[in-house]
């Protein structure tokens, strides 16, 4: 009988240790991004956490942030790399979503800027503009709609006295501006200055925003787990990290809640639209 206990113990405990190991988190990158994009950007980082936390990873591709956000309340994504306003829209919604690290930036800071570019040629005064059309990323995108309408607020004008559409990624609004399709382009500062050597300048920058960030849904994430994914992405070799995605390859640092505060002030009372006006 003792023997017989001792071998149901075993087999529960290895049954027990092979469901831990099979853990599988499904990750959520950013929307529209193929899938070679994301084998370069993010597999080795999630090779990293399967290999350090004996979890695996399946990737769950969207085409746009609000369907991300469906999901992830939906409980079928359980970490997403999302920027400060999805972040937002997102806690908004579900409470348990919850902040995990954020990103440095090449330079080393956990924040970034947004800008509005245009064309050095023909760089236009933002002081009571009126009439331009401005390319903008996607409405939920932080240097999207946000972002361009609080800049040109401060200059005296909004983006409700221009002409205004979304054309989804970062590098098509300053690739649309480049080919003179608009005057002007919403997007994130280091990747408008990417485009210097095409004629585009930055012509108006935000404050600095909290960086591009791990959130996880504590409704289908263990605190236990979660303190560990914070661990391995903060501890994780700096020379192996350069193997990462350009976004993440830089370090990382704890995110909290709080971290947003600043860019709740700049949402509150801002209304964006879902489609341009044009």
């Amino acid at each position: 009988m003792i023997c017989r206990n001792i071998v149901v113990a075993v087999l529960i405990g290895l049954v027990w240790s092979m469901s831990a190991r099979a853990e599988t988190l499904t990750f959520a990158p950013l929307p529209m991004e193929t899938p070679e994009t994301v084998l370069k950007q993010f597999k080795p980082m999630l090779g990293h956490l399967e290999k350090t936390l004996d979890v695996s990873f399946k990737v769950e591709f969207s085409s746009d942030y609000a369907e991300i956000l469906a999901k992830f309340e939906a409980g079928k994504i359980d970490v997403a790399y999302l920027g400060p306003l999805p972040y937002l829209t997102l806690r908004d919604r579900i409470a348990a979503a919850t902040p995990l690290v954020q990103f440095k930036e090449a330079s080393g800071s956990a924040t970034y800027t947004c800008a509005i570019i245009a064309p050095a040629d023909a760089k236009p005064d933002l002081r009571n503009l009126k009439g331009r059309k401005v390319a903008l990323t996607q409405p939920l995108s932080t240097c999207g709609y946000l972002s361009t309408d609080g800049l040109l607020r401060q200059a005296g004008s909004d983006l409700a006295r221009n002409r205004y559409r979304y054309v989804d990624k970062h590098d098509e609004v300053a690739l649309a501006v480049a080919r003179g399709e608009f005057d002007l382009g919403g997007l994130k500062t280091a990747i408008g200055r990417k485009y210097a050597h095409m004629g585009l300048v930055v012509v108006a920058e935000s404050a600095p925003l909290p960086g591009f960030a791990l959130v996880v849904n504590a409704r289908t994430v263990s605190k236990e787990r979660l303190a560990q994914l914070r661990d391995a992405v903060i501890a994780a070799d700096p020379d192996k990290a350069k193997t990462w995605g350009d976004n993440i390859r830089h370090g990382a640092v704890p995110a909290f809640d709080g971290d947003y505060d600043a860019l709740r002030r700049l949402r509150r009372g801002t209304a964006i639209p879902q489609t341009g006006n044009f």
